[in-house]
């Protein structure tokens, strides 16, 4: 069953990935951005995600990349793109130019959308 339909439970590992319950996150390294967007791409559609709206390819993928030094900004914007339920994030470094780390939000939890954003208390 696909994990939008049967969303991991907290501690499980699902196909390389771990889940808290709330969040199953991921990373994807193909040999360039391009073939890591590709694989993280079909996962979502394998996964019941085919109808959430992502970027066309790598390159606009790259445009929701934030360029700063300043890793503090980090500690408040997701670098990435991000539509709920899912958000496709860059390294923190900037070092990795092909590895990419999805994170996709269970929508039936309690605080979901707060979540998402971030706007959790104690998140």
């Amino acid at each position: 069953m696909p994990l939008r339909e049967d969303f991991p439970a907290k501690n499980t590992e699902y196909l390389g990935g771990k889940s808290d319950g709330f969040v199953y996150r991921t990373a994807f390294a193909g040999a360039d951005i391009s073939h890591s967007y590709e694989m993280l791409r079909q996962f979502l559609a394998e996964e019941g995600f085919a109808n959430v709206p992502l970027p066309a390819n790598a390159g606009e993928l790259q445009k929701f990349r934030l360029r700063t030094r300043n890793r503090q900004i980090l500690l408040f914007d997701d670098n990435g793109y991000v539509h709920n339920p899912v958000k496709i994030l860059f390294p923190a470094d900037g070092r990795s130019k092909r590895i990419l780390y999805l994170e996709i939000y269970n929508e039936n939890s309690p605080g979901h959308l707060l979540r998402f954003h971030r706007r959790l208390d104690g998140e």
